[in-house]
């Protein structure tokens, strides 16, 4: 067996049987105390299950879960150690990973969402109590009824725009603080002018004020806002929550005496002492004991590897099957997981660069509403001399060209669109990403997790004599190494019974051996029970003196990889496989899906490196994965996606979650995004329609500021009701 550790967690049993209605977020985090990431909890029974089992810890006073995070929050005393918390919740079926809480709590607000949305709130309130006293005036009112029906409109239209409008002002002073013009400028410009013009005529008893207009437009472009905010929005940067997964603290040996201290008290050369099922805290060499470490959290390969004195190690790594002791050669900021971090920060900002039509489009368009209402302004008081009426009607021009079809054009394709991908089984995080998706030529998928389970199975167990069989069940069940895990569930469900085996024992990086029939009986490494290692995953049985047996192990396949890889290939995409496996498990995957062009061995940099190289070819990448390893290259790419079973750090850093097991999603997205950014085209084409006709009207005065803020209005709507045409195929 070539490794020993933590099982594969699968899902819940309860799972399937919860209702989806049933699948609600948790308590959000009492504050302080420990904090866990839960990447495989599902729904309400694992909640309850957690919750209930962390609660019967001594030491521990509470613990609380959070669904939609996947993590929990635990008060306990300062005995209680993460570590012991990780291994009461894997014996229940549930993996964890410790999260530096210090760090994420800079990132899981919401506050600009709520904050839109409470302003939209208001204004839309607002909207309709002043729309009521309008219709007031509109059926005849006059004189001091009239007069009375506008201040009380006053009344409420100018603390709303003030404060419903607040998100533009301050947009529209720090663009002009910078010298440019943003498409917050001609909006804040026209809701400052509607509400003073319609302030003055009131106060002269004048008949037409246009606080209706004012708290309109302003309701209008908040829910355009919201709806932006909503679709491009991500919780919280990948960089940092790659961050939140190292582990704060360590145990540090000095002489006879181990201490618990935080990860920045460490310094070059101390020792310290990583226990079974915990992860590296920092990186260095072995100088005591033997082990397996997990690194597919940062190379992606399949299984565990075996380590002992003077295996080089790497923070993040996890330490499965011995005790070790490791001499620290970097710590802190300078450990590999700080560098992966530091190369998914730089991957964001590049892609972060990224223009979409909508701001393109803002560059030319806000300059040219400028223009457009001081020459309505300034043409009609040469022509007429009445300051008022040109005021009037550069107001009118403002509004009635205010981007507000604009504004909606891209939101509401990418809301149709995206409801649509949720219904079929994707999740879209980013605003951009349809418009990004569209222009990919070349997709880029990770091995394990992605295009396959990352699950072994036995391949040969029929070629086992029943006796032979029985005993590696009985020596399997005393390990949680994966393909000891593995291999004991196929025995149960062939329905083999355990051989009486006794004296069992494990030899950490080596397998389990015991006593059978008076023989010495072994399950493990090649090496060790004398076999030849063979190009398959496998582990080996050997009872007594017979020649040792080769169990072998595939991985399975996701559901629908091979329809996605072949829907791609259809769709003329270029194909790449890019794993951290070695190059037979990695060969033989490609091999069977049709891919030709595939590496294997590959780090986190050589992916990110591999992105690069062709991008700079003028390719546009989508990149597939799932794992640590891949959360910069996800980054990195012109657009990502990753499984919900992914880590959380990759589906923090990806644009679109795959929600199920099914790959085939993956295909009907490049299609519709296709269809999503014509929709978008066609949208901002009404738009231009709809200023062609509107703004000569307003320009030659034939249109108020109420009937502009209606047209703005019929604009908005004729965008939203195209992009409904997306949400059936």
């Amino acid at each position: 067996m070539t490794a020993l550790g933590r099982a594969p967690i699968s899902a819940c049993p309860a799972c399937a049987a919860m209702p989806a209605a049933e699948a609600l977020a948790g308590a959000s985090d009492p504050g302080g105390g420990l904090l866990l990431s839960l990447p495989t909890i599902h729904c309400a029974a694992c909640i309850a299950a957690v919750e209930r089992d962390l609660i019967r810890h001594p030491g521990v006073q509470s613990a609380r879960v959070n669904l939609t995070l996947k993590r929990v929050s635990v008060a306990a005393d300062t005995t209680v150690t993460p570590e012991a918390l990780i291994e009461r919740l894997a014996k229940l079926g549930y993996e964890a990973h410790p999260l530096d809480g210090a760090t994420l709590s800079m990132t899981e607000t919401d506050r600009q969402g709520r904050d839109l949305l409470m302003r939209l709130g208001v204004a839309g309130f607002a909207m309709m109590n002043v729309m009521l006293l309008s219709v007031a005036v509109w059926s005849g009112a006059s004189d001091a009824t009239r007069d009375l029906f506008h201040w009380i409109s006053a009344i409420i239209a100018l603390p709303t725009v003030a404060f419903s409008g607040m998100p533009f002002f301050r947009n529209a002073f720090a663009a002009l603080r910078a010298r440019r013009l943003g498409m917050d400028v001609p909006i804040s410009l026209a809701l400052i002018l509607a509400s003073a013009m319609s302030l003055v005529e009131t106060a002269q008893g004048g008949r037409h004020a246009y606080f209706d207009a004012a708290v309109m437009l302003c309701f209008f472009l908040l829910a355009g806002r919201y709806l932006d905010f909503r679709t491009r929005a991500v919780a919280r940067s990948a960089a940092q929550h790659l961050a939140a997964l190292e582990v704060p603290r360590a145990i540090r040996v000095t002489g006879d005496t181990e201490a618990l201290v935080a990860l920045a008290d460490l310094a070059v050369g101390d020792l310290v002492r990583v226990r079974p099922g915990a992860r590296m805290p920092v990186d260095g060499e072995i100088v005591e004991g033997t082990s397996e470490l997990d690194r597919s959290l940062l190379t992606g390969e399949s299984l565990p590897v075996w380590a002992g004195v003077g295996t080089p190690v790497a923070a993040g790594e996890v330490n499965l099957t011995g005790p070790l002791l490791v001499r620290v050669t970097a710590a802190g900021r300078d450990s590999s997981l700080h560098r992966m971090a530091d190369l998914v920060a730089t991957a964001e900002n590049a892609r972060n660069r990224y223009t979409t039509l909508a701001d393109r489009a803002a560059r030319v368009y806000a300059p040219l509403v400028h223009l457009l209402a001081a020459t309505a302004f300034l043409g009609w008081v040469w022509h007429t001399g009445d300051v008022r009426l040109s005021l009037n009607i550069a107001v009118a021009v403002l509004i009635i060209t205010c981007p507000c079809a604009l504004g909606l054009a891209v939101p509401a394709v990418v809301t149709a669109a995206s409801g649509r991908l949720f219904r079929a089984g994707l999740l879209i995080k980013d605003g951009s990403a349809l418009e990004r998706l569209a222009e990919v030529d070349t997709v880029v998928f990770d091995k394990t997790g992605t295009l396959t389970l990352g699950r072994p199975e036995p391949s040969n167990l029929a070629a086992l004599p029943r006796p032979a069989l029985a005993v590696a069940a009985a020596l399997a069940q005393a390990s949680s190494h994966p393909l000891a895990v593995a291999l004991a569930e196929a025995a149960r469900t062939a329905g083999v019974r355990p051989a009486p085996v006794g004296d069992l024992r494990e030899v950490p990086g080596y397998g389990v051996e015991g006593r059978w029939q008076g023989q010495q009986v072994r399950l493990g490494r090649a090496a060790w029970v004398g076999a030849d290692p063979g190009a398959l995953t496998a582990t080996h049985l050997k009872i007594g003196g017979a020649d040792p047996v080769a169990i072998t192990f595939t991985d399975r396949l996701r559901p629908g990889a091979e329809s996605a890889v072949a829907a791609l290939m259809a769709q003329g995409k270029a194909v790449h496989l890019i794993s951290g496996d070695v190059p037979a498990v990695v060969g033989a995957l490609a091999r069977r899906l049709g891919i030709t062009d595939w590496q294997a061995g590959a780090l986190p940099g050589d992916k990110v490196a591999a992105i690069a190289a062709l991008a700079a070819a003028g390719h546009k990448v989508m990149m597939v994965g799932d794992g640590l390893n891949d959360t910069a290259a996800l980054t990195a790419a012109h657009v990502s996606m990753s499984p919900a079973s992914a880590l959380d750090a990759a589906r923090v850093a990806s644009d679109i979650v795959l929600l199920g097991k099914d790959m085939r999603p993956v295909g009907a997205a490049l299609a519709l995004s296709g269809q999503a950014r014509q929709r978008i085209r066609e949208n901002f084409a009404i738009a231009v329609a709809y200023n062609l006709i509107a703004v000569p009207i307003a320009l030659l005065g034939f249109a108020t500021p109420l009937i502009a803020a209606l047209a703005m209005s019929a604009s908005s709507l004729t965008v939203s009701l195209n992009a409904l045409r997306l949400r059936q195929p």
